[in-house]
C-alpha cells in the first residue's frame, strides 16, 4: 500500500463522521414544512442588532485601550495589558448570570440599596454583557498589529505638519484596519453563535428559539432555524477568511506622549471596563460563597464535567493522530483536515440540535453519554489536531524519511518516529478539549442523559429556579476552568508555527 494511504483512509472516514451532523441537520431542515414567518423574521433582525451593537461598543472599547497599552508610557503597562484581556477567562452566560442576579427585578443591588435599578433584560442587557467579554478580541487582535507597525511613519507625518491625534487617525489607524476587523468578526461570531447570554437575557436570537422549540418538542422548526443560523454564520467565517494581516517589517516602537491627567483618566476608564467585566461577578460570587457556602452543590457535578470532558478529550487525541499524519502528505490529506474543522465554526446549540435528530433516529444513542461526547468531538477535534500537525511539521518529516531508508517498516516508523514527534503537541491540544468541554452549555443541555449534570448545565438549573446564591461555586469553578483554557490559548498563539 502507498506510503500514508491507511492515514489519508482514516482521515476520510473522520471528515465524513464530523461532517455528518451538519448534513443531516441541513436535509432535514430543507425538508421541513414551515414557512418563513414574521416572528422568523424578527429573530434574524434581533440576532442582527445584537451581533452589530455587540461590535460597535466592543470596536469603541478595544481599539482606544489598545493604542494606550500598545504606545502610552503607563505604569505597570503589562499588568493593565493582562487585567484588558482577562476577561476571555469568564465565559459569557456567567457573566449574563451574575448581572442578572445583580440587577435584575429584586436582585442584589435592588436589595441593599432599596433603589430601583435599569432593566437588564432583552438587547441592551445582552449586548451589555456579550460586550464585556468580547471586546478583548478586538483589543487582542489591534494591540498586535499595532505593535508591528513603525514609528518612522509616524514621525514623518509629524514633520509634515499633523498633530498627534491626527497622526493617529490618518495614520496608524487605518494601517491597522484588518486587525480591528478581524477582532470585530470574532466579536460578530461570538455574538450570533452564543447561546446562554440571550437565553438569560430573554432576547429571543436564534440559540434562543432553537432551544425554544426543541423543549416545545418543534424539532423541524428547530432545524430550519439552524439552517438559517449555519448561513449567517457561514458568512460570518467567510468575511473573517477575507480578512489578511498586513505585514510590516517591525521598526521602531512608537511612543505617545500623554500628560498625567490624560494618563490619570485612561487608568479610570480601564479600571471601570475592568471592574465591570470581572470585578461584577467576582465580587458576586465571593459574597454568595461568605454568605451561603456550597448552597447544596454537590461533588457529583464536579465528577461528572472531569469525567465527560477526560472521554472528549481522549478520544479526540485518538482521533487528531491519523488526521494529522495525513496532513502531513500533501494537498488531498490537508483538504480532509479541512473538513473536520467544520463543527468549530458551528454554533454548539447546531451541533446540539443535529444530534438530537440523529439520537432519535438511532434510539439506543438518544441521551447517552456516547451521543454527548461524539457531540463535543465533533465541536473541539480540531484543537487536538491543528496542535498535533503543527508539532508534526515543526519537527520535521525527513526523520520519517530517514527511518523508512533505513528499512523501517510502517508501523515500526509509526511507533518510534511519528508518535513521539506528535504526542507533546496533540497532548497540549487535548488539554485544550478538556477545557472548553467543562464549560460547554448549550450542547450539554440538548444531549446530556437524563440527570447528568455538569458544572455549566448545574448553573443553568439555579438560574431557571432563581436560586442565585447556589450558583457561587460552579461559577467560580467555571471561571476557573476558563482562565486556565485562556492562559493555555494565549501561549499557543505566542509559538511561531500555524496551527491551522
Amino acid at each position: 500500500m502507498r506510503r500514508g494511504a491507511i492515514p489519508l483512509v482514516l482521515s476520510g472516514v473522520i471528515a465524513a463522521v464530523m461532517i455528518m451532523p451538519i448534513g443531516v441537520l441541513v436535509y432535514m431542515g430543507v425538508g421541513a414544512d414551515v414557512a418563513f414567518t414574521a416572528r422568523t423574521a424578527e429573530v434574524v433582525l434581533n440576532t442582527a442588532l445584537l451581533a452589530v451593537f455587540s461590535v460597535a461598543a466592543s470596536v469603541l472599547i478595544g481599539v482606544p485601550l489598545a493604542l494606550v497599552t500598545a504606545y502610552a508610557d503607563l505604569p505597570m503597562r503589562r499588568l493593565w495589558t493582562g487585567l484588558l484581556a482577562a476577561p476571555l477567562a469568564i465565559p459569557s452566560y456567567v457573566g449574563a448570570f451574575a448581572y442578572f442576579a445583580a440587577f435584575g427585578p429584586g436582585g442584589e443591588i435592588e436589595a441593599l440599596t432599596g433603589l430601583p435599578v435599569p432593566n437588564v433584560y432583552g438587547l441592551p442587557g445582552a449586548a451589555l454583557v456579550i460586550t464585556l467579554y468580547t471586546y478583548p478580541f478586538v483589543f487582542l487582535t489591534t494591540r498586535a498589529a499595532l505593535r508591528n507597525l513603525d514609528a518612522g511613519v509616524v514621525e514623518v507625518a509629524r514633520t509634515l505638519g499633523l498633530s498627534q491625534r491626527q497622526a493617529l487617525v490618518r495614520v496608524v489607524l487605518p494601517r491597522v484596519k484588518n486587525g480591528v476587523a478581524a477582532g470585530a468578526l470574532l466579536v460578530a461570531l461570538y455574538a450570533v453563535s452564543d447561546f446562554g447570554t440571550p437565553a438569560i437575557m430573554r432576547f429571543d436570537t436564534f440559540t434562543r428559539m432553537i432551544f425554544v422549540e426543541y423543549n416545545a418538542f418543534g424539532l423541524d422548526r428547530a432545524a430550519l432555524l439552524s439552517v438559517y443560523m449555519l448561513g449567517l454564520v457561514g458568512a460570518i467565517l467567510w468575511l473573517e477568511s477575507r480578512v489578511g494581516a498586513v505585514r510590516e517589517a517591525p521598526g521602531r516602537q512608537l511612543r505617545l506622549a500623554m500628560g498625567r491627567g490624560t494618563k490619570a483618566a485612561t487608568m479610570g476608564v480601564a479600571l471601570v471596563v475592568a471592574a465591570a467585566a470581572i470585578g461584577v461577578p467576582v465580587g458576586l460570587f465571593g459574597a454568595w460563597l461568605v454568605r451561603e457556602g456550597a448552597g447544596g452543590f454537590h461533588a457529583g457535578v464536579v465528577i461528572n464535567s472531569t469525567y465527560s470532558s477526560l472521554i472528549a478529550a481522549a478520544v479526540a487525541i485518538v482521533i487528531a493522530l491519523p488526521v494529522a499524519v495525513a496532513a502531513s502528505h500533501g494537498r488531498l490529506g490537508r483538504l480532509l483536515e479541512r473538513a473536520t474543522y467544520i463543527g468549530f465554526g458551528v454554533p454548539g446549540i447546531v451541533i446540539g440540535t443535529a444530534l438530537v435528530v440523529v439520537g432519535l433516529h438511532l434510539g439506543f444513542l438518544y441521551q447517552t453519554l456516547a451521543l454527548l461526547v461524539f457531540g463535543y468531538v465533533v465541536r473541539f477535534l480540531p484543537l487536538a489536531v491543528g496542535n498535533a500537525r503543527s508539532t508534526l511539521e515543526r519537527s520535521g518529516g525527513n526523520l520519517v524519511d530517514a527511518a523508512r531508508t533505513l528499512g523501517a517498516g510502517p508501523r515500526e516508523v509509526f511507533l518510534r518516529v511519528t508518535l513521539p514527534l506528535c504526542l507533546p503537541g496533540i497532548l497540549a491540544g487535548g488539554a485544550l478539549v478538556f477545557l472548553e468541554v467543562m464549560r460547554e452549555l448549550p450542547m450539554t443541555l440538548l444531549l446530556r442523559p437524563t440527570g447528568f449534570d455538569t458544572l455549566a448545565t448545574y448553573l443553568w438549573r439555579v438560574h431557571e429556579a432563581g436560586h442565585f446564591g447556589h450558583g457561587a461555586l460552579p461559577a467560580a469553578l467555571l471561571v476557573a476552568v476558563s482562565g486556565c483554557a485562556v492562559v493555555a490559548m494565549l501561549r499557543s498563539e505566542r509559538r511561531p508555527t500555524d496551527t491551522t
